[in-house]
């Protein structure tokens, strides 16, 4: 081998063996490792159980679906019909559960207590809390090895240091955690990490209600995330409120209006519209948020557009909802083939590119095209989608059952994909909107939700499958 650093080297892979290798073929004896106890995380426990396969739910947060639990005040969409797991039912209702009402939207609380804390409670320590995944990998090998790879374990630390053994991964840790920048450009803004920008959906009307009531607030993202935080504003008093978004006009946010197939998700633009219209809220279109100042009468923020254009607006407080991206940095000693421009499993990305689909037109799919040149590992719900903003919470559930069918080695059922998708009306097929529009889609549920306290949430009787920008 070449000692040199330029010219021809010839790279040798060491060989050898460890105590373990007696037992790299017996990886059908560990665990599934879950990671992530939300919706889609505990559906693909619940099919895992039902086809009595080990596992082991891997929770960050000190409760079930921590993320969910941030936005605990919103109302979602879509009814309690269209956000149950078929396998999570089957054991609930075993186990004495009784179904809630199915035309009720519930709010993210609601939907932790009536339904995720159930379902938890039946796995037993089989989840755990406060177990935050750091890193996968496979027990001997790094990225570069190949040889007897797949019959090796894969090796999961966690932030204590902990280190856990799994025969297969199913990551449904979404996105919450890793929001997209103020800035336009997918940059932060200048000096935005100087400033205090706060997270999407905070509790308006309730816990947060003193951080913004009275003061000049600045929300920019086009998503009904921001919608609804700005409707949530609109109740307070003296409460000036500018709404920032990239886009010439408000038209997507909007929505379908009285055509759209979540009744509650086109109310929302109704209202939304006819609160810009009664200047209550002033739009400013064409903003591509390029800095951030403190100045001795707030926080300044300016735009600058694609031709340098600047304009400019002085507030108070900033909420960033311009949504999410995936954050695949625990697997970087895993082989994965992400898709360049979503983030997405390679396969996957044609079937929800956001400048080809909306939710409605996502095709069904599963372990196929969730599939990575790593055997065993798979991305599920809302981080599978990476950027793409078409992820439906129905969608999730079926990824899971597809995925754990094939783990179980049913590949008939695993390869036998259905989703009914109707007509949802207001989702962006232009994919710098659509990152906008990714704050509901990190939680797995909806990326268009409606807060509690607005009228809205009695409207229930036609809605459809819950989900990310899709209600």
């Amino acid at each position: 081998m070449s000692d040199s650093c330029c010219g021809t080297v010839a790279v040798e892979i060491e060989q050898f063996a460890t105590p373990q290798q007696a037992t790299f073929g017996q990886t059908g004896d560990l665990p599934v490792a879950v990671i992530g106890a939300g919706p889609v995380g505990l559906a693909a426990a619940a099919h895992l159980a039902e086809r009595d396969i080990d596992f082991l739910v891997l929770e960050a947060g000190e409760q079930i679906a921590a993320s969910i639990a941030q936005w605990g005040h919103v109302r979602v969409f879509s009814p309690y019909r269209y956000n149950i797991d078929a396998a999570a039912r089957r054991l609930l209702e075993a186990d004495g559960w009784t179904v809630p009402d199915s035309d009720w939207l519930p709010t993210g609380a609601e939907l932790i207590a009536d339904y995720l804390a159930p379902l938890a409670k039946l796995f037993g320590d089989r989840v755990r809390l406060g177990a935050r995944v750091s890193a996968i990998s496979r027990l001997g090998y790094d990225r570069v090895r190949t040889a007897g790879r797949e019959q090796a374990p894969f090796l999961i630390r966690l932030d204590d240091g902990t280190e856990l053994q799994a025969r297969a991964v199913i990551d449904a840790s979404g996105t919450y955690t890793s929001p997209n920048v103020l800035g336009a450009s997918g940059l932060p803004a200048h000096g935005e990490h100087e400033m205090s920008v706060d997270h999407a959906l905070p509790d308006v009307l309730g816990a947060d209600r003193d951080r913004y009531e009275g003061r000049r607030v600045l929300v920019v993202g086009a998503g009904h995330s921001a919608a609804t935080t700005l409707l949530a504003l609109a109740e307070l008093d003296n409460t000036p409120i500018t709404w920032a978004i990239r886009a010439g006009n408000a038209t997507r946010t909007y929505g379908g209006g009285d055509a759209d197939a979540l009744p509650a998700r086109g109310a929302l633009g109704t209202r939304l519209r006819a609160h810009v219209e009664s200047g209550r809220i002033q739009l400013m279109t064409g903003f591509f948020t390029h800095r951030v100042n403190a100045t001795g009468q707030g926080v300044e923020v300016v735009s600058r557009d694609p031709s340098g254009h600047e304009q400019a607006v002085t507030v108070d407080r900033i909420v960033s909802a311009t949504g999410y991206r995936p954050d695949h940095s625990i697997a970087a000693e895993l082989r994965l083939d992400l898709d360049p421009v979503l983030g997405s499993p390679r396969t996957l990305a044609p079937l929800i590119d956001p400048n080809q689909h909306s939710c409605g037109t996502v095709p069904a799919h599963g372990v196929d095209a969730l599939a990575h040149p790593e055997p065993g590992y798979y991305a599920v719900g809302v981080k599978s989608y990476g950027r793409a903003p078409t992820f439906l919470m129905a969608t999730g559930y079926e990824q899971v059952r597809s995925v754990v069918a094939a783990l179980a080695g049913d590949w008939e059922a695993a390869r036998d994909v259905q989703l009914d998708l109707p007509e949802t009306g207001v989702c962006s097929t232009d994919l710098v909107e659509a990152q906008e529009q990714r704050v509901g889609l990190a939680t797995g549920i909806s990326g268009g939700l409606l807060s509690t306290p607005l009228p809205l949430a009695t409207v229930s009787a036609t809605a459809e499958s819950g989900g990310s920008c899709c209600g």
